[in-house]
């Protein structure tokens, strides 16, 4: 289970306030190594070393846990203060598909969490390990199958946003993602490829042959992608998505989640052990589980219940202040050990 946070040692690995109070998704992505989660010192230059507070030549090590997780209040705790630093923000815990991801999962959804990722082992940054790629992880399709079946048997699937990642390229991998109940979903490779990317894993070293993922200036200048790539990239995936949904019978691709009567296992022939495979688990309807329940994922706010902290009336009297009319101002308040997260808004309107 990982919630992105970049990696300065500020709050939280380094949720600075300017830094978060620019954030629409509270998320952070971070390439590295998996299972030795360092940046080279030749990789850090001044620019880095000063976004990452430390100092240029210096190796810089990530921690693989979020030393500040180690419960689901742990994490619960955390999602509350992200979004009291940026109530603006959609708050989302990336979870690796495995077996019993769906319970973790509804533990992120008690934790208020809105969004949730299940990243599939077919994905991987050019930062990965060769054995990190190889073996870590289940395929997405067993993690979103159970991730939603939970979800929906506990009520739960109409709070949460459900995003599949890893290895996602085509309209066809959108429509089986949506069928076993993804809401969104994610792309990384495909993009990358589009813009130029010739996958030479090199993402971490600062020596991307094609100008991608490099700070160096020279290697900068070999850069040759274009949002225009991307974009016509993602048109021509809506077009093979419409496609699909219109040879299905759907009018929109919400139409398509969670609905697994459509899908089938496809014979194979190639080897003998493939026909021993049971599929039933991720055929399996989730609304079956609780029927009559609501699964459109979003659809239900999440209730931080910001209005009852006292940083409103924190931001209300400091108003002249923050509108420039006035230098300073003091206040005088009682705060208890109910107040969590005390200023933390407060201090995200004075980084805007």
């Amino acid at each position: 289970m990982g919630l992105y946070t970049s990696s300065s040692p500020l709050l939280y690995w380094g949720l600075a306030g300017p830094y978060e109070a620019e954030e629409e998704d509270g998320r952070r992505r971070r390439t590295r190594p998996a299972g030795t989660p360092t940046s080279p010192n030749t990789r850090v230059s001044v620019d880095i070393a000063k976004t990452r507070h430390s100092i240029p030549g210096v190796g810089l090590i990530s921690p693989p846990p979020h030393h500040d997780i180690y419960s689901i209040e742990d994490l619960a705790e955390l999602i509350y203060d992200l979004k009291c630093s940026n109530p603006s923000a959609r708050i989302s815990v990336k979870l690796v598909s495995e077996v019993g991801v769906g319970v973790v999962a509804s533990g992120v959804a008690k934790g208020k969490a809105e969004h949730i990722t299940i990243s599939g082992h077919d994905g991987g940054t050019g930062a990965s390990s060769w054995t990190g790629i190889k073996g870590a992880g289940l395929p997405w399709e067993l993690g979103i199958a159970e991730t939603h079946q939970t979800l929906v048997q506990n009520d739960l699937r109409s709070r949460i946003v459900l995003q599949a990642d890893g290895q996602i390229r085509t309209g066809f991998d959108v429509i089986v993602a949506a069928i076993l109940g993804a809401d969104e979903f994610g792309f990384s490779t495909a993009p990358l490829i589009v813009m130029g990317c010739t996958m030479m894993r090199k993402c971490h070293l600062n020596t991307c042959p094609v100008g991608i993922a490099t700070q160096d200036p020279e290697l900068r200048k070999k850069f040759e992608g274009k949002p225009e790539h991307v974009v016509n990239f993602l048109f021509l995936l809506a077009e093979e998505v419409r496609s699909y949904l219109a040879k299905l019978g759907l009018h929109s691709l919400q139409e398509a989640v969670g609905r697994t009567d459509l899908l089938r296992a496809a014979p194979f022939e190639g080897n003998p052990k493939a026909k021993l495979l049971n599929l039933d688990a991720i055929f399996l309807n989730a609304l079956s589980l609780r029927p009559g329940t609501n699964i459109r994922g979003g659809s239900i706010a999440q209730d931080f219940e910001l209005g009852k902290r006292m940083d409103n009336l924190l931001i209300k009297q400091s108003k002249a202040v923050l509108e420039g009319r006035s230098k300073e101002v003091t206040l005088h308040m009682d705060i208890t050990n109910e107040d969590r997260a005390f200023a933390t808004t407060l201090s995200y309107h004075i980084a805007k």
